[in-house]
């Protein structure tokens, strides 16, 4: 028998030992990493719901790791950093839009999202960098420290019983329209997003259209479905004269005057009244919150709501697959199309998608000349001046879509004092609502200037102007049923109450009558604005426009809720059938 001398033995106990302590120390790191994740979360859930997923959401991603790498300290590790990342970009979003990072962030990643976070926030790349030089290292010595190893198998039957549970909970509690505006439960809203993408995506893909018409499950269509082609059916004449094209999308204004009990200043509706003393209401998608909504609509003439759930993204989404739409139409014509944009154009692919649907020239906030997308009214009417003595020179119309940001929220500090109206006398409401107020009249002052302007400097030009409320203020909510109940309130906006979702739209002509109103009912969704303005324009309406025309008739002037959504998802086939919506 071999024999063990004493030295040996003293070495197979000091590696004995030094394997102990090797574990022990193993142990502790894994220990302190998943403490250190507790602790980020606890900090960042509330409720014993969100606290519950959160760690269900932890759970699942060290699973999902263990899959690819058996190591559970790096894992771990692994995981604490993605956790802490998601935390940081989800606040980082929220301080910017006002709503945390949900599950489509990832799902719809392109060039300009990076551009526009690194335009917003120029060290980003810089961080990134130096925050991987310091993890290299560290991930290398608990790498080092990590005795352990997971199965597989086992990996995998975690990570399966952890999305299980994630979507029980998900379903058994569907996230509610208010909780992304919180700003807080940033790893549980995120996993429930998860659940509701990957369902709403394997139910209806992008965007609702019926079947195609070799699909078994399509229905039955009538006489009204045909093909649409592709191209108008009308051709248009490029040479007639027609006059240039101003819309205006006016941030945040309705007319106060519909809630109860508000004082308001002598002729403050008359801002509200087109050139023929009408008052029209427009009824956007959206309340309190996304102006790009209501861009969708009046620039495709399509409704946002046909995304579901997806609707947040919906420009993201469109960017480059979407190609019908008022520009195209008016190009078609022969028209210059413009468009000044407030803020930086790879914000929700503006750009992208803007171009796609026909906008030739694309003016966002940095080739204005400025960095911050609050400007005074008159900034954006002096760069749609400019713009025009730019382009009219080429004897050919122009359309321009201007944004006026003025009236962005919030209305607790007084923007721009030095702007006031001269005589202007708070009306004497809630320090808030009288803000409100005071900029919308710095609106309607700014307007008559630059409407004043068109008609001293370009006296033989004629112009129309079609101008709307892109959605309601936030403080709407509180004006409008004084002391309503959140659940109430809620309910009426799952709803789409019209009381909270109704702006106005008002049509102007300058040395110029506008031809045809028949569209111009007194309340019209949003989708159906490019109608109004290329009837009131006197252009010839393509097919799909006339298409359009024919269900607003039908359907009194609503869009997506005729029906229940049928004549959307029909219009939807007929545009995807006719090549204008690709890849959705």
């Amino acid at each position: 028998m071999p024999r063990v001398t004493e030295s040996g033995t003293n070495q197979n106990i000091r590696a004995g030992s030094r394997g102990a302590r090797f574990s022990a120390l193993g142990i502790g790191v894994i220990v302190t990493i998943h403490l250190a994740a507790l602790a980020v979360l606890l900090s960042t859930e509330y409720g014993p719901f969100a606290i519950t997923l959160s760690l269900l959401a932890w759970a699942f991603m060290n699973f999902l790791l263990l899959t690819v790498l058996p190591r559970p300290a790096v894992c771990a590790a692994l995981a604490l950093a993605l956790t802490v990342v998601l935390i940081g970009l989800s606040h980082f979003k929220f301080g910017i839009l006002q709503l945390t990072l949900t599950f489509l962030d990832f799902l719809i990643i392109d060039r300009d999202t990076f551009s526009f976070l690194l335009s917003v926030f120029p060290q980003l790349q810089f961080r990134l960098i130096a925050a991987g030089l310091f993890a290299a290292p560290l991930l290398w010595l608990i790498w080092r420290f990590d005795p352990f190893r997971v199965r597989r198998r086992l990996a995998l039957s975690g990570l399966g019983a952890t999305a299980a549970l994630i979507a029980a909970m998900a379903v058994a509690s569907p996230e509610q329209s208010w909780e992304p505006f919180q700003g807080v439960n940033h790893i549980s809203n995120l996993a429930r997003s998860g659940v509701v993408a990957v369902s709403r995506l394997a139910s209806t893909g992008w965007i609702e259209a019926d079947p195609p018409a070799n699909s078994p499950l399509s229905l039955a269509r009538d006489a009204r479905a045909a093909t649409l082609p592709a191209l108008p059916t009308d051709a248009c004449d490029t040479t007639a004269k027609r006059p240039h094209i101003i819309m205006l999308l006016d941030e945040s204004s309705f007319d106060v005057t519909s809630a109860p009990d508000i004082k308001v200043p002598a002729g403050y509706t008359d801002f509200f009244k087109s050139a023929d003393g009408k008052r029209r209401t427009m009824i956007a998608e959206s309340t309190g919150g996304p102006t790009w909504y209501t861009e969708f609509n009046v620039l495709t003439g399509l409704s946002a709501r046909s995304f579901g759930d997806l609707k947040f993204y919906v420009t993201r989404i469109a960017a480059g697959r979407v190609t019908r739409g008022l520009p195209q139409a008016l190009q078609n014509c022969g028209y210059k199309t413009i468009s000044l944009y407030p803020t930086y154009g790879d914000f929700l692919g503006a750009r992208t998608f803007q171009k796609a649907v026909g906008v030739e020239q694309f003016i966002d906030m940095a080739e204005m000349g400025v960095n911050e997308d609050m400007q005074p009214d008159s900034f954006y009417f002096d760069q749609a001046l400019k713009a025009f003595a730019r382009e009219q020179s080429q004897q050919a119309p122009v359309f321009m879509f201007v944004y006026l940001t003025a009236n962005h929220f919030p209305w607790t500090d007084v923007y721009r004092p030095d702007l006031t109206p001269p005589g202007w006398t708070p009306p004497g409401n809630t320090a808030e609502v009288d803000e409100y107020i005071r900029r919308q009249t710095m609106t309607a002052k700014d307007y008559g200037e630059f409407t004043a302007r068109l008609k001293r400097d370009y006296p033989d030009q004629s112009f129309l102007v079609l101008r709307f409320g892109d959605h309601q203020p936030a403080i709407s909510q509180k004006l409008l049923e004084p002391g309503i109940d959140q659940k109430s309130l809620a309910k009426r906006l799952m709803a789409t109450d019209p009381r909270y979702y109704s702006t106005y739209y008002a049509i102007d002509g300058i040395n110029y009558r506008p031809q045809n109103l028949s569209s111009a009912l007194d309340t019209l969704d949003a989708a159906y604005l490019p109608l109004v303005l290329q009837e009131a324009a006197g252009i010839p309406l393509d097919s799909t426009f006339k298409e359009q025309k024919s269900i607003m008739l039908r359907c009194n002037g609503t869009f997506y809720a005729c029906k229940k959504g049928a004549e959307a998802r029909r219009f939807n086939r007929l545009l995807i059938d006719a090549g204008m919506i690709k890849g959705l």
